[in-house]
C-alpha cells in the first residue's frame, strides 16, 4: 500500500490538488487548508504561522510525509527562512517534510537546468522575492513574465490558453534551459507536453513538481510516461 502523504494546502477549502489523483491514481493522499486569500506578502504572514499545526494534524490522521504545496508560501521571505520552515514542521510532525519551493528547484536541477525562463501568476511584490528565491538556490532567471494576480480565487479561472500564452511569452527571446510556471494553484498539467514540444525547453511546474517532490519525499516515486520531461525521472 502506497504511504498515506499529507498536503498543506493555501485555499481554505483543504482540498487535494488534482494533479495528485491525476498522475497518481494509486496513491493516497489527504489536505489540510490554511485560509490564504491574497497573493501578498501581507497575505503569507496571517497564514504561516499556521503550517506547524496543520503538519501535526495531518500526522494525527495517518500522514507519513507532509509537503507544503504553496509555492510563493515557502519562498517568499528567502531560501533561508525555507530551510528554517521545513525544520519546524518536521520538528512540529515529526514525520519527513518539504515544500513546493524545494520541489521545484529540485526539479530543476534534476533536469540540469540553471538559466531559468519564469512566467508566475503573481504581481511584482511577489514576483520580486520569487526572482531572488531562484537566485539564491543556484539558478540565473533571464526572463520573468507574470499575470498580475493577487486575489486566490482568480488563479483557479486562469484558462489553458492564458497558460500557454505565458509560457510564450516566458520563453520567448530564447537563453533558458528550462521553462518555469510558478504557482501551486495554476492548472499546468494539460499545458507541459504542448509547451515543451514548442519551446523545446523541459517545463518545470509548481503544481506538478510539488506532486513530484511530494511522492519522491515519501519513498514512491515513479516515473509517468506522457507527462513531460520532469515525470520521465522515477
Amino acid at each position: 500500500m502506497s504511504p498515506l502523504i499529507g498536503m498543506i494546502v493555501p485555499p481554505a477549502a483543504g482540498e487535494v490538488p488534482p494533479e495528485a489523483a491525476a498522475l497518481h491514481p494509486e496513491g493516497r493522499f489527504i489536505a489540510e487548508g490554511l485560509g490564504l486569500t491574497r497573493l501578498t506578502p501581507e497575505g503569507y504572514d496571517s497564514v504561516i504561522g499556521e503550517v506547524e499545526a496543520a503538519a501535526r494534524r495531518l500526522v494525527a490522521r495517518g500522514a507519513k510525509a507532509v509537503a507544503l504545496m504553496g509555492t510563493s508560501l515557502s519562498f517568499y521571505r528567502g531560501a533561508a527562512f525555507n530551510r528554517d520552515l521545513i525544520a519546524r514542521m518536521e520538528a512540529a510532525s515529526g514525520v519527513p517534510c518539504t515544500t513546493m519551493s524545494v520541489s521545484v528547484a529540485s526539479a530543476l536541477r534534476a533536469l540540469g537546468a540553471r538559466r531559468v525562463a519564469v512566467g508566475a501568476a503573481y504581481g511584482e511584490r511577489v514576483n520580486a522575492p520569487l526572482r531572488a528565491f531562484l537566485e539564491e538556490e543556484g539558478f540565473a532567471v533571464v526572463r520573468l513574465e507574470a499575470m498580475g494576480i493577487v486575489d486566490v480565487e482568480a488563479i483557479f479561472r486562469v484558462t489553458e490558453a492564458e497558460l500557454l500564452a505565458l509560457g510564450r511569452r516566458a520563453a520567448a527571446g530564447g537563453g533558458a534551459d528550462a521553462l518555469f510556471l510558478s504557482c501551486g494553484g495554476l492548472r499546468t498539467l494539460s499545458v507541459t507536453a504542448p509547451l515543451e514540444a514548442e519551446t523545446g525547453l523541459p517545463v518545470v511546474s509548481s503544481a506538478v513538481a510539488g506532486v513530484w517532490g511530494a511522492m519522491r519525499l515519501a519513498g514512491a516515486g515513479q516515473a509517468v510516461p506522457g507527462a513531460g520531461r520532469l515525470l520521465a525521472l522515477a
